[in-house]
């Protein structure tokens, strides 16, 4: 077996020496895993509808009770998002903002940007 140079030796002979210095490493790199995860939640293609090009995309998506939806506006200039039976209604989205509503009951929702009513997307909440 090969001799590690001699930087790696001092290395390795601080890191088991101090405990702490593991622990906060691993604990950093915990941290970070953690947010990650969040953030690719937060984005999930699953659960997210991208506005672009005065469309929603997908226009139709199904999904259980209990999920949140993201819808984030890719256009250039800014769209709402307005449910027809008044579950949910958004303010004005800028390029790149984004909004989040949870489904706690099944049915469909229909929804439209109140700014450009001829844009048009569907919710399928399934029990």
């Amino acid at each position: 077996m090969a001799t590690p140079p001699n930087g790696l030796r001092v290395l390795a002979k601080r890191l088991t020496s101090r405990p702490r210095i593991l622990i906060a490493i691993a604990a950093g790199l915990m941290a970070g895993a953690a947010i990650a995860v969040q953030a690719s939640a937060a984005q999930d293609p699953k659960t997210t509808i991208t506005i672009d090009n005065f469309t929603f995309g997908p226009a139709a998506l199904t999904v259980p009770v209990g999920t949140v939806v993201t819808w984030v506006n890719r256009d250039d200039i800014p769209h709402t998002v307005v449910d027809k039976n008044k579950a949910f209604r958004t303010k004005a989205l800028d390029t790149n903002d984004s909004y989040s509503f949870t489904f706690t009951t099944a049915g469909e929702f229909s929804y439209i940007c109140g700014l450009h009513p001829f844009m048009t997307g569907k919710v399928i909440v399934t029990p």
